[in-house]
């Protein structure tokens, strides 16, 4: 691993963000001309003192998890992240629309200045890329599972746990959504090997699904009303909008309620609570 040539490349990517780029104040007290080093490590998930040992050229290889979250935080394009991942000696990762695929830069500014609302992004087979932390609160977060799956879409009609999320009677509706998305899915992504392998997996595993998929009904997952059950707050309702990547690939979701409802105190109350009351993995994290 090159070292000074890793921690050289981290400052200066470090150094070409602004505060606002990631939903931070400037502040009239900042001396350096991007982000702050313990910004960086809290954007990625890593401890300032971790953080600080790398840019200083020191410390043990990173993994490619945290190099993975390093080309976020950092909002590293393409080239970038597989320079990152060629400086610190690690395999550069396959392209993918998966979930080790790069948040793009748009859709990862926009999540950054929501931070009191509820908010993740998603592939386009509901496979969670990234979330805040009141997304966490509300929804839980993602298993670590990969392949099949990491998609929800997937493991709702596999994994009868996957279901807890929503109450029973909301059921028969979440899976029609779920497959007329994926038809969408499936036509704009014709020939791909991803979604032919899940489609094909899912027939063979759930009499639902099959049914559902033949009646060929169609259409993209934009916005919806949810009913979802917390564990701690019971069944709160919210609305969920969607913001789609140019190319389709990618969505930004958030969840809102309106003022003066009861799931609009519902919300700040979760603020408060955070998710000091949830369980890893209870439920899924890309609904």
């Amino acid at each position: 691993m090159n070292h000074s040539e890793f921690a050289a490349f981290l400052k200066s990517r470090r150094d070409r963000i602004r505060p606002a780029d990631v939903g931070l104040p400037a502040g009239p007290r900042r001396r350096v001309p991007g982000l702050r080093r313990e910004e960086v490590a809290q954007l990625a998930g890593l401890s300032a003192d971790y953080y600080t040992e790398l840019e200083r050229g020191r410390g043990a290889q990173p993994s490619a998890q945290v190099l993975t979250a390093l080309a976020r935080a950092l909002r590293l394009n393409g080239d970038e992240r597989d320079h990152l991942f060629r400086l610190a000696d690690r395999p550069i990762p396959p392209a993918t629309h998966g979930p080790a695929a790069q948040v793009q830069p748009a859709l990862l500014g926009l999540l950054d200045r929501l931070a009191t609302t509820p908010a993740q992004v998603i592939t386009d087979l509901h496979q969670t890329l990234v979330q805040n932390e009141l997304a966490a609160a509300l929804i839980g977060r993602p298993p670590a599972v990969r392949g099949p799956a990491a998609s929800l879409v997937y493991r709702w009609f596999t994994d009868p746990d996957a279901r807890g999320l929503y109450p029973p009677e909301d059921h028969p509706h979440h899976s029609r959504v779920f497959v007329a998305d994926l038809q969408a899915v499936a036509a704009r992504r014709s020939g791909d090997s991803e979604v032919r392998r899940m489609v094909a997996a899912l027939r063979r595993r759930s009499e639902e699904f099959a049914a559902l998929w033949d009646t060929h009904d169609v259409a993209l997952r934009r916005t919806d009303h949810k009913r979802i059950v917390h564990p701690s707050l019971g069944v709160i309702e919210v609305d969920c909008h969607s913001l789609f990547s140019e190319d389709g690939h990618q969505r930004l979701l958030w969840f809102s309620a309106p003022p003066g409802t009861e799931g609009a105190a519902q919300l700040e109350l979760l603020s408060v609570i955070g998710t000091q009351d949830m369980t890893a993995g209870e439920h899924s994290a890309s609904p």
